[in-house]
């Protein structure tokens, strides 16, 4: 009979080597597209792992399009893009208008 715990410790031993040369292969696509923004990179990598939405901001010039291009392409994912813009209303992504009511007013 095997003992489950240390059965659970071998596999996720196996898990950590396996997630850990996934994201030196994916550092390594990345790292042929993208220069000098191991910041960024790492923390765009970060949100993937842990399935967590970011938003990156900054000057033009900086190849935030172009890293989360990069990196769709190198995961097989597809690629789409929402521009800010201090004018940017919710219907514009969503397609539809959202009313909110306020209950004590009544106002919306």
């Amino acid at each position: 009979m095997t003992n489950p715990v240390l059965h659970a410790a071998v596999d996720d031993a196996a898990m950590v080597e396996k997630l850990k040369l996934g994201y030196s292969q994916l550092l390594r696509e990345l790292r042929k597209v993208i220069i000098a923004q191991d910041a960024v990179v790492e923390q765009v990598m970060i949100a993937l792992i842990v399935g967590a939405h970011s938003m990156i901001t900054g000057v033009p010039g900086l190849a935030k399009t172009l890293l989360i291009k990069t990196l769709a392409s190198v995961l097989d994912l597809r690629f789409k893009r929402i521009q800010f813009t201090p004018d940017l209303m919710p219907a514009d992504i969503t397609g539809t208008d959202i009313i909110q009511e306020d209950v004590r007013t009544g106002k919306r």
